[in-house]
């Protein structure tokens, strides 16, 4: 997709979109889009990018995912989840509606923010207000996005973990066809787990690197990694895409916690994950960064996890 197409799509819409840099080395950003990041690179969005989504509205029954770089809460599943505040999955209308206002602005940045309400599975209402704090860097051969993220709980008591767990969570998605993977170190036995169905006969080690298949035929599947591992790669030899994404350590007095989609009538579980690869067979996948959530969380607390996304062409 030409970024031009793209925000000729969102003026079309009546929906606002930023363009942080510019044609040649910028990230467009859907404003009233959940506050998607896509980069660009020579006029070109290199995140899969979902039209439908910027032209129609999603529904209960039907959620459109835009696509590229999108700030969620964690976890998504559990009696604690913020997916299942109704009987079914659903992303909260909070988040798919939320209205980002530009606080700063510059040449290489600019600070979006929004309040958005969230209700988990357990119907425990949460006040919160999201930030992204977005800087682009040039590379010879590609872009380098360092993006601050930001979920920080607005309500007037505090929530002890028992009864609420809330973490910022960085999800990237790209188009995927035959051949793509994603590799990251191998940091011992323990680094890296299945959220859902085994994905064993998708992933091998090489002693140095795991190497794990996000094609459309490897069907769907997402692991988890451990805080062990420092980064997570994704290869696309087709296009000759390589996207690398690192993520500093969370605050001290904070833990990572579990994601999964699980049912919600069930516990998140005690492994907290760090980084996680999401393969989904109808053609894209996602790599994704996690932040950490304290034992109690107090008024005006917040879970940020900083990530630097390298696009080399």
């Amino acid at each position: 997709m030409k970024v031009n197409d793209a925000v000729k799509l969102f003026e079309q819409s009546k929906k606002r979109c930023l363009l942080i840099g510019d044609e040649t080395v910028g990230v467009l950003v859907g404003l009233d889009l959940e506050g998607r990041l896509w980069a660009v690179k020579d006029g070109v969005i290199l995140n899969r990018f979902n039209p439908d989504a910027v032209i129609a509205q999603p529904t209960r029954e039907a959620y459109l995912n835009p696509g590229g770089d999108g700030l969620w809460p964690a976890p998504e599943g559990s009696h604690l989840g913020y997916e299942y505040a109704t009987e079914t999955w659903r992303v909260p209308p909070g988040l798919t509606g939320a209205r980002y206002i530009v606080a700063e602005s510059s040449a290489n940045r600019a600070v979006i923010r929004a309040e958005v309400d969230l209700i988990n599975a357990s119907g425990l209402g949460i006040a919160t207000a999201f930030e992204r704090d977005i800087r682009i860097k040039n590379a010879d051969a590609g872009i380098t996005v360092t993006v601050v993220e930001s979920i920080e709980y607005i309500g007037s008591r505090e929530l002890l973990s028992q009864e609420c767990l809330l973490a910022a969570w960085s999800l990237c998605q790209f188009d995927s066809n035959d051949g793509c993977e994603v590799v990251f170190p191998s940091a011992g036995a323990d680094c890296v787990w299945d959220l859902y169905d085994p994905s064993d006969a998708q992933r091998r080690n090489d002693g140095k690197l795991w190497h794990t298949k996000t094609q459309p035929s490897a069907g769907r599947y997402q692991i988890g990694m451990s805080r062990d591992v420092e980064w997570i790669e994704f290869r696309n030899p087709r296009t000759g895409l390589v996207v690398r994404r690192s993520a500093e350590p969370i605050a001290s007095e904070q833990n990572y916690i579990d994601i999964t989609d699980r049912p919600p009538t069930e516990s998140p579980a005690s492994r907290g994950v760090r980084f996680s690869a999401y393969n989904d067979p109808s053609g894209f996948m996602e790599i994704e960064a996690a932040g950490g959530c304290a034992q109690v969380i107090c008024p005006g607390a917040k879970s940020i996890v900083k990530t630097v996304t390298e696009y080399a062409l």
